[in-house]
């Protein structure tokens, strides 16, 4: 009896296993059958899914992680696919934990995706979607990132999306919605961006909402609460509707029993009052600057003329330098927008932009940079050249009109630009989140900092290697610039290259005033500024920028000249003494670590190479950096993989309104 019920037990088990790789294959089958119906609706003209085919599923490009023959991770991004999105196809890869399609131009509305009960992360920015918030997100219980950035949805956000639990980031900036800002009380909940919308109506004062800052509500005219500084009974937002009721009789009785009190105070206490009021709005008023006063006093301070500082004509009052927004034609200038399905809403003009209230980031070769918030809450970066008559005005005008063009998840976007006769102002996307600069160095203004941790090294080095051969794809174009203050973080904190191509905007004849460590970012063959820019150049600039990364150092010396073939040692010594003070993030002893950081010094070493011939070039440095990151270790190479979450305790810590500039 006990023979035959052993082999009865054994019989059972090897039909199970028949039965479940049946059902394996079959599923498979089914995912080769939805993705090939994706293709079709995507990707027509089948060059960007030109190899999906073949059986093996899970060696087609975009397939990132495959679970038992099942597609666990599908990441198509940047690949000029176009069409709608077909909800049968997708709902069949129902074992998908991260789906991306960002950065393409798929349109429609987002489909329903209550099959995906596997989905973790939903990546759908930077695409033209329309419509309304996908409800079936709502009903994925395991989902915990949700970036719908830069689409043109519209409609309410559901107040059931306090209802996903696990919910960590939310990104729905530069779209349409409208309505109140859901009560979000998740505590997981770390990071969240309703940027640039048309929400109205009293943020809610959650314990969670409280902790994100105005950046994270900037650009909605019509909400108001404690978040951004906005008193609700102030606020133009429609009265009488649920999320922004009127104001109350008990407002109107405490604001008359204060003036009450108020009328009843002596003539000499409200004499004092009236003169500290009248102290105090002095002083908000000089702190808090127009960007044509901010302009007014740059100009001033360079001196006037366009002869190297450009941009003051005519004199105010007090003798000062003036702004003068006037074209070539003698009338009021325009802004020139440069168009894309990317780009956010442009509703403002220039005496807009002029309005704004300014705040000055910096200072650098090219010209002054400033933050400027608009009345509307709009915020950008405005970067006023300093030579407004060189180049030639035909030879500017087709030079930004190339830079107006680039757009890549890993490049700080140009979004207009402004030129007089002696004026010329660059507008750009603003970045809350800093530097690159404030990454590695923090508040520190000298060459100090601390080494990051392997895996953020080489996250960063493959954003910035991403993005910088996407502008040499222009055999013509090179960045010029490229140093750790001209890395900005984006919202999913990738690396975003800026201030590209500018360098063109200098005038040769005029002296270097590049800081030290600024100039020793540059290749030693372009130091002389009358020595065109090459994109070899720009590949040492990086081989500099990865050693940067690696030792927390700025280059404060001439690497190459001063350390030489020493510079292996040099690095590592430095990452060794920060292991011995308990601030290096890598963990000591730890192989991998130590082989990928090997592996991304030696392409640090090859990029700076004295000859420009032995240097390689981006397409090669990208391939590197790609195939060290994936040896011997379970990351992707696509920044999905990376949100903010994974990333070291030194982003988690970045100031979330820091912003560098060159």
């Amino acid at each position: 009896m006990g023979q035959k019920y052993y082999v009865f037990l054994i019989v059972t088990i090897i039909i199970l296993n028949l039965e479940t790789e049946c059902s394996m294959s079959v599923n498979g089958d089914n995912d080769k059958e939805a993705l090939l119906g994706l293709k079709a609706s995507l990707d027509s003209s089948s060059t960007a899914l030109n190899n999906w085919s073949g059986d093996d599923i899970c060696k087609w490009v975009g397939v990132k992680q495959c679970l038992r023959g099942r597609v666990s991770k599908l990441v198509l991004e940047n690949m000029n696919l176009s069409g709608t999105l077909d909800s049968t196809n997708l709902n069949q890869l129902d074992q998908i934990r991260v789906l991306s399609f960002k950065q393409n131009s798929i349109s429609g509305q987002i489909p329903n995706l209550s099959g995906l009960i596997n989905l973790k992360s939903v990546y759908f920015s930077y695409n033209n979607f329309s419509g309304e918030f996908p409800a079936s997100l709502v009903t994925l219980h395991r989902l915990k990132t949700i970036v719908l950035s830069n689409n043109q949805l519209s409609g309410d956000i559901p107040v059931t999306v306090v209802n996903i639990k696990r919910l960590y980031s939310l990104y729905l900036d530069n779209n349409r919605f409208t309505g109140g800002v859901p009560p979000l009380n998740q505590t997981g909940l770390k990071l969240l961006n309703l940027s640039n919308n048309q929400l109205s109506g009293e943020i809610p004062a959650t314990p969670v909402l409280a902790k994100f800052n105005a950046t994270s509500f900037s650009g909605n005219v019509g909400l108001c609460g404690d978040a951004i500084n906005i008193e609700c009974g102030l606020a133009s937002s429609p009265a009488g509707s649920p999320e922004n009721p009127p104001v109350g009789k008990s407002h109107r009785h405490r604001r008359t029993r204060n003036i009450i009190i108020a009328s009843s105070i002596g003539g000499f206490l409200l004499l004092c009052v009236f003169i500290t009021l009248v102290v105090i709005c002095f002083n908000k008023k000089s702190k808090k600057k127009s960007v044509e006063e901010g302009i007014k006093v740059a100009a001033a301070a360079e001196g006037g003329g366009s002869g190297g500082s450009g941009g003051a004509t005519g004199s105010g009052k007090n003798g000062g330098s003036r702004f003068s927004p006037e074209g070539d034609d003698g009338g009021i200038g325009k802004l020139v927008f440069f168009g894309g399905g990317d780009s956010p809403e442009m509703s403002y003009s220039l005496e807009d932009l002029l309005k704004a209230s300014a705040e000055t980031l910096g200072r650098g070769t090219v010209g002054s940079t400033y933050k400027a918030v608009m009345e509307s809450g709009f915020i950008v970066t405005v970067k006023r050249l300093k030579d407004a008559r060189y180049p030639r005005v035909e030879e500017f005008r087709r030079h930004v009109d190339v830079i107006g063009r680039l757009r890549h998840q890993n490049l700080v976007p140009l979004r207009a630009y402004f030129q007089a006769k002696e004026e010329r102002l660059l507008v750009y996307d603003y970045f809350p989140n800093g530097s690159l600069f404030s990454l590695i160095h923090g508040s520190r203004t000298s060459a100090g900092g601390k080494p990051l941790h392997w895996t953020s090294c080489l996250k960063i080095a493959e954003d910035l290697a991403t993005g910088l051969l996407y502008i040499h794809q222009n055999p013509s174009l090179t960045h010029g610039n490229l140093k750790s203050s001209n890395v900005l973080l984006g919202s999913d904190f990738e690396s975003c290259i800026t201030d590209c191509g500018l360098m063109s905007f200098k005038n040769p004849d005029f002296p270097e005033e590049s800081s030290a460590s600024s100039l020793f970012y540059r290749a030693p063959e372009c130091r002389d500024p009358r020595k065109p820019l090459t994109q070899q150049a720009d590949v040492y600039s990086f081989g500099v920028l990865l050693l940067e990364l690696l030792t927390g150092k700025t280059p404060f010396q001439d690497l190459v000249l001063e350390h030489g073939s020493d510079i292996p040692k040099w690095v590592k010594s430095v990452r060794e003494e920060e292991t011995e003070s308990g601030d290096e993030p890598t963990s000591s002893g730890n192989e991998a670590s130590e082989e990928k950081l090997t592996a991304l010094l030696n392409i640090a070493m090859a990029c700076i190479s004295l000859a420009p011939e032995n240097r390689p070039v981006m397409k090669e440095v990208l391939r590197m950096i790609r195939e060290t990151r994936a040896e011997g270790a379970h990351v992707s190479s696509n920044s999905s993989d990376h949100s903010p979450g994974r990333w070291s305790d030194t982003v988690q810590s970045l100031p979330r309104d820091e912003h560098l500039s060159i």
